[in-house]
């Protein structure tokens, strides 16, 4: 199931560039991202499973995620996708790959998701405001921000954050819950 977070902000990423999806395990959002005509490096340690897409649009690459070097130095996106994983050594490069105009779509788990499985361990968990805190010292403006509970597709709590790197040329939508 694509997430609803990165559905909710994908029509608004443009057209050009690439798009990175970070630890894509079977590559769901890259699929979805590429059925939009989007270009995308998807990435992680295992990728036989998203080798399978078979999308021109989407490029694979195997790599350690969290080895002693960080495998994306030098490299520059327009969109940075993340979904369900964490690994806080490298969390502050994200932004610094980020092109001018670029945007963070970041959701995973954050504290208090222990009373309802895993992950449970801290280290897997965001923090409160841990995203905002990321946004903050890397001067991203900040579109939207929720650390909330979620019962779909299982009971979690979970942290989102959809930021922009400098000013954002396209349009937002609004969205009220209540």
């Amino acid at each position: 199931m694509v997430s609803p977070w990165l559905r909710r902000f994908a029509p608004f990423i443009a057209k050009e560039g690439l798009v990175l999806d970070l630890a894509c395990g079977a590559g769901r959002h890259s699929h979805y991202l590429a059925q939009l005509g989007y270009s995308v490096l998807a990435v992680d340690q295992d990728i036989v499973a998203a080798k399978t897409l078979g999308s021109p649009l989407i490029e694979c690459e195997q790599m350690d995620l969290e080895g002693d070097v960080w495998p994306l130095e030098g490299r520059q996106f327009n969109v940075i996708v993340v979904s369900n994983y964490l690994y806080r050594p490298y969390l502050d490069h994200l932004p610094n790959m980020l092109a001018q105009g670029g945007i963070l779509i970041y959701e995973t788990f954050a504290q208090g998701n222990a009373e309802f499985g895993k992950p449970s361990n801290p280290n897997f968990l965001l923090k409160a405001g841990e995203l905002l805190a990321l946004a903050a010292r890397h001067d991203l403006k900040v579109i939207a921000y929720e650390d909330i509970y979620v019962d779909q597709p299982k009971p979690a709590m979970i942290q989102h954050l959809c930021a922009v790197k400098g000013h954002f040329q396209g349009r937002i939508p609004l969205q009220f819950h209540g």
